[in-house]
């Protein structure tokens, strides 16, 4: 298990380490996208990249939001 401290840190994770696995036919579509506009500067969405890490990698996205008194 590897837990990240940010959705935009876990996405660049799985630039890396996920997308470069896939298959030819699923690269097609919404990851090739993301990717060339992730790295190209064009900038992706945190509900883009949500997206993403959901439908292509066995991502839990958890939001934790904690106020200290």
């Amino acid at each position: 298990m590897k837990t990240f401290a940010s959705i935009e840190e876990a996405f660049q994770w799985w630039l890396e380490n996920i997308y470069p696995s896939l298959p030819p036919d699923v690269k097609k579509g919404k990851p090739v996208s993301a990717w060339r506009d992730y790295k190209h500067g064009g900038g992706v969405s945190e509900k883009r990249m949500k997206e993403i890490l959901t439908e292509f990698g066995p991502f839990e996205i958890q939001t934790i939001i904690t106020y200290k008194t």
